[in-house]
């Protein structure tokens, strides 16, 4: 099973036919940011699933106190990379409103049941974001 930078490397080289199907039957993209103190490009494996036209895509880190760093990037620069699959394009990240997030959550959570432990975890409430193709 493929983690972090390999996972990145794998998918990238090979658009997706290495690293989209995951664990469990979940499938990932590759989401890149721009670093807010860097101001490198960083790209993150993340599960996802598509939202209408979008995808949608959780910042858990594992229940962790703080988001993980993607999630801060994007709360600096919303415009982002996302890679499914061998399509790569721009897009805009926001974060799940409260209204939507209760359905969204749920659906990321029937993919991935441990986002509900993650929540569990930590007194953060854990955000759905929603990346909207420009």
């Amino acid at each position: 099973m493929l983690y972090g930078k390999e996972h990145v490397k794998r998918y990238q080289e090979t658009d997706g036919e290495v690293g989209h199907e995951w664990e469990n039957g979940t499938t990932t993209l590759i989401l890149t940011t721009t670093g807010r103190t860097s101001g490198e490009q960083r790209s993150t494996p993340l599960i996802y699933r598509p939202h209408g036209d979008d995808v949608m895509v959780v910042a858990s880190h594992g229940g962790a106190e703080l988001p993980p760093q993607w999630y801060r990037n994007i709360q600096v620069d919303p415009e982002v990379q996302v890679q499914v699959k061998g399509d790569r394009y721009t897009a805009r990240a926001r974060t799940a409103t409260a209204e939507e997030r209760p359905e969204l959550w749920r659906r990321m959570a029937e993919v991935w049941p441990a986002y509900d432990d993650y929540q569990t975890k930590t007194d953060r409430e854990i955000a759905v974001v929603i990346l909207e193709r420009v």
